[in-house]
């Protein structure tokens, strides 16, 4: 977790997925689909990216868990 740009990236892009799937879920409305149009290679491309930094930010939980094992 050295990148502090990576991480706060990621996380970023994340939140701003979470808040999609959110208006997809609550008011059938793709924020994604109305900017960059239905699949077109743009919306594809930030869906992509919202799925890597998802598994990227999964190497958050050894972080926490090194986190714990230092405190105690």
């Amino acid at each position: 977790m050295g990148n502090k740009f990576l991480s706060y990236f990621t996380l970023t892009i994340v939140v701003i997925g979470a808040i999609n799937w959110g208006l997809i879920g609550f008011f059938d409305f793709n924020l994604v689909s109305l900017l960059f149009g239905k699949m077109s290679w743009l919306s594809r491309i930030i869906y992509a990216l919202v799925g890597l930094c998802g598994l990227y930010l999964l190497t958050f939980y050894t972080a926490i868990g090194e986190r714990e094992t230092a405190d105690h």
